[in-house]
């Protein structure tokens, strides 16, 4: 568990800079992360925030923008009235259109007496303006050896067009300053299953073919598009989520022990994952992909309507909001084993959950109830917590098994706030640490795998497969699962 202090020897002064500092990212998260460390932090007296965007406003105007929305995403447990006045003190605004080059003159000047400071450019913006942005800040000297520059995803649309993004960064930065982030590799339990995995002898003997019957990982969202429809309906849920959340945790899973937790090691065994994935080529594409578009439903009883019907969506758009997919893996370790990978929104329940399935007992000398193979539970959320099931005799004169499962609930546990992940992420930029930041062979690697699969259905030229809102998707993607003797884990409390 992380100390929620970041000492004051650790945490150096920085500077730093959102493009995009009135957009919802920065209001909802990024904002609400900053504040939570400076409240907790011992050392405070060298931060310095500007927020950029192309709105005209004062600062007056811009800290008034901020307290009415960011607020509302703080727990009024966690808010403090002091803390949060010392924390405005230290934001400052610039209207500036990252387009226009003549714009960063004023930015070059509020920043020209601290180029020994670390300086991170947080780019919340369009991935179409990341190139233009870091050439202009190279043109008015605002690079420096101590700058990082963080990109949000999604990088691109294909391969071709991250290496297109990623070409131009790498003209101004160097890969150590570029932090690609993904913020579910800073949640709390994705870091545990790091620790669970190579900080725990018992589990790394059971961590392969031999063990493991199969692997789910399914991150469901209740919501719609939530008023982007413009930028969703270019996306989908396959270059939304699929791309970058769910091969993240993929990796983490599946990966060898790494020779370190050094950024490189780390990354270089995700890489080898990324790679090992088998191409889902036109003429399996059926058998192990399902795509599909919510129609209208009831989500808590509260009617929601359809995929079409929201805002800026075209009345024949055949854009996915649900993803199963069943991908394998060509190593030693897990050949064989399927890992099946769900996503979709509005869908039953908000869920970002991971389910190891071990195989079940050789021999069952048992009830056959007792037959069923252990399970590993981690919950990313709503509630961070890892449950391992385990079958024990019932109480009573008859030999009657059932699971039971051992909790971790980091709440109960630790007594203490858990660290949002753009908490963790950004101490980890201004400290210069890259472990849960993706490398750009890593991002080639997964655009390498997903290119094929959104050709292929292109190719087949069939629209996505209807689902009603407030369902667990598609019934094809129970086929897609059941077709290997498995089923889906829609509750892993069960």
């Amino acid at each position: 568990m992380q100390d929620t202090k970041v000492s004051a020897s650790a945490l150096q002064e920085f500077d730093l800079i959102f493009f995009g500092g009135t957009g919802d990212l920065a209001m909802r998260k990024l904002l609400p992360a900053l504040y939570n460390r400076f409240r907790d932090s011992q050392h405070t007296q060298g931060w310095r925030i500007i927020g950029v965007a192309r709105q005209d406003l004062s600062r007056e105007q811009y800290l008034n923008l901020v307290s009415e929305n960011c607020r509302q995403f703080i727990p009024g447990g966690d808010f403090d009235e002091r803390a949060w006045t010392a924390f405005t003190a230290h934001l400052e605004y610039l209207r500036l259109d990252g387009t226009q080059p003549e714009g960063y003159a004023e930015l070059a000047r509020r920043l020209q007496n601290s180029n020994d400071r670390v300086r991170v450019f947080y780019l919340s913006t369009a991935a179409s303006l990341f190139a233009q942005i870091c050439t202009n800040l190279a043109a008015n000297q605002l690079v420096t050896p101590q700058t990082r520059v963080v990109l949000e995803k999604p990088l691109g649309r294909d391969r071709a067009s991250s290496y297109e993004i990623n070409e131009a960064v790498a003209k101004i930065f160097e890969e150590r300053q570029i932090y690609r982030i993904d913020h579910y590799l800073g949640k709390e339990t994705v870091q545990n299953l790091i620790a669970l995995r190579f900080g725990n002898a018992i589990f790394e003997p059971l961590w392969r073919r031999s063990n493991v019957q199969d692997v789910q990982i399914t991150l469901s969202e209740t919501v719609g598009v939530e008023g982007r429809g413009d930028y969703y309906d270019r996306y989908g849920a396959l270059r939304d989520m699929v791309q970058n959340h769910l091969l993240q945790l993929l990796c983490i899973l599946a990966m060898e022990p790494p020779s370190s937790i050094d950024p490189d090691a780390v990354r270089d065994e995700k890489l080898k994952v990324l790679r090992a994935l088998r191409p889902i080529t036109l003429d399996c594409i059926k058998a192990k992909t399902v795509r599909g578009q919510y129609r209208a439903g009831a989500i808590d009883g509260a009617a929601v309507r359809g995929y079409l019907e929201e805002a800026d969506i075209p009345p024949d758009s055949h854009t996915e909001t649900f993803v199963a997919i069943k991908a394998e893996l060509d190593n030693w370790r897990w050949s064989g084993v399927p890992f099946y990978l769900r996503t979709g929104k509005r869908m039953q329940e908000r869920m970002a959950e991971i389910v190891v399935n071990f195989r079940p007992v050789p021999h069952a000398i048992l009830p056959t109830s007792a037959s069923e193979g252990n399970r590993l539970v981690i919950r990313l959320q709503p509630d961070e917590e890892v449950r391992l099931y385990l079958m024990v005799k019932v109480p009573g004169a008859e030999m009657k098994v059932r699971p039971v499962d051992l909790n971790l609930d980091f709440k109960q546990e630790f007594k203490t706030r858990q660290w949002d992940a753009y908490e963790r992420l950004l101490m980890d930029v201004i400290l210069g640490k890259l472990t849960l930041f993706m490398r750009r062979d890593e991002l080639d690697a997964a655009w390498r795998w997903i290119d094929p699969i959104r050709d292929g259905w292109d190719a087949l030229g069939e629209p996505p497969k209807s689902y009603a809102a407030g369902t667990w998707g598609p019934t094809a993607s129970n086929t897609l699962i059941t077709r290997d003797g498995n089923t889906w884990r829609e509750d892993g409390y069960q």
